[in-house]
């Protein structure tokens, strides 16, 4: 018998999806990129970072047998290495409870995982290394995957973005541009991919202008108004739940049905906040033919733009 407890659960972005993004990519670089790609593969060669815990995905030839047979093998130990490279990119998803609201059986979340294979897909074809960093609400843990080159381990971020396991955990210390510094060591394009729909918004976005200091930092915002139009009620008065707080209110009927609208209001507004502190933001909707070509296009406009300088 087989329960729900062991039914698996849906990848958010699947194979296909991820073979008809590569192949937009590829449709769409070869014609802009031509006499513009420079490939990772020099420099003074690997640069010895540390050890850590093995993960999925992992490279059997980059275990350190000596160091693992320290603890019994229980777990297997990792020599991580880092090679120079044009650029490097981590993007920083969204995984607090509201991107898994969504319309229709689709999630903001799904926009979010398209939005990070779209991205990861990108590097791959510039042969660049990619990571993730993972945020929930007010930037209160943070898990996150080094940037690491090939198709392979897009598909383990994207798994570990969607299940949250394998992650290394990132101790938040200070300032959310301190945290994120602190793990991404060299000069890399940092997306941020979110719903945005969170109090704190202005200052997430304060703190990405900061870290353009050094980085390139920008913002993807999902647009997620279609999350909250929901079905009309014959109720006169409906009770809501915040899936962030999870505290409960009670609201009108014309209330509940302007949710949508209201969602839309707020990322009007963060919209707004990004062009006053001077971070550039893309925002993506739930068409995804139109979403891949643009936030490609955009992502490998800033990267030639980077290499170029």
């Amino acid at each position: 018998m087989r329960t729900r407890d062991h039914e698996e659960i849906a990848p958010l972005v699947n194979l296909a999806d991820i073979t008809e993004i590569e192949l937009v990519i590829l449709k769409r670089m070869n014609e802009v990129t031509i006499g513009d790609h420079r490939s990772r593969q020099h420099g003074s060669g690997f640069d010895f970072i540390g050890l850590r815990d093995w993960q999925a995905g992992d490279r059997f030839s980059s275990i350190d047998w000596a160091q693992s047979s320290l603890n019994n093998f229980s777990p297997l130990v990792i020599r991580e290495f880092e090679q120079p490279s044009t650029a490097t990119v981590v993007v920083v998803a969204d995984v607090s409870p509201s991107t898994r609201c969504g319309a229709h059986g689709v999630p903001i979340a799904a926009a979010i995982a398209r939005t990070i294979a779209t991205i990861g897909m990108s590097a791959v074809f510039f042969q660049d290394p990619f990571g993730l960093v993972t945020f929930d609400s007010g930037f209160t843990h943070l898990g996150a995957l080094r940037p690491r080159t090939g198709k392979s381990h897009i598909v383990h971020c994207l798994d570990a973005f969607q299940h949250q396991r394998g992650l290394q955990t990132v101790r938040r210390s200070g300032s959310i541009s301190t945290s994120l510094g602190g793990f991404v060591r060299r000069q890399s394009m940092l997306p941020v991919i979110s719903d945005f729909l969170f109090d704190d918004a202005g200052t997430v976005l304060k703190e990405l202008s900061e870290m353009n200091a050094t980085h390139d930092a920008f913002a993807v915002m999902i647009d997620s108004g279609f999350a909250y139009d929901l079905p009309s009620v014959s109720a006169g008065w409906v009770e809501i739940v915040d899936v962030e707080t999870g505290r409960g209110r009670t609201v009108s009927r014309r209330a509940f049905a302007a949710l949508g609208d209201k969602a839309r209001q707020w990322q009007a507004q963060v919209r707004q906040i990004a062009k006053d502190v001077n971070v550039d933001l893309i925002t993506i909707s739930l068409d995804q033919a139109v979403s891949d070509v643009a936030i490609s296009e955009f992502v490998v406009e800033r990267r030639l733009r980077k290499t170029r300088n």
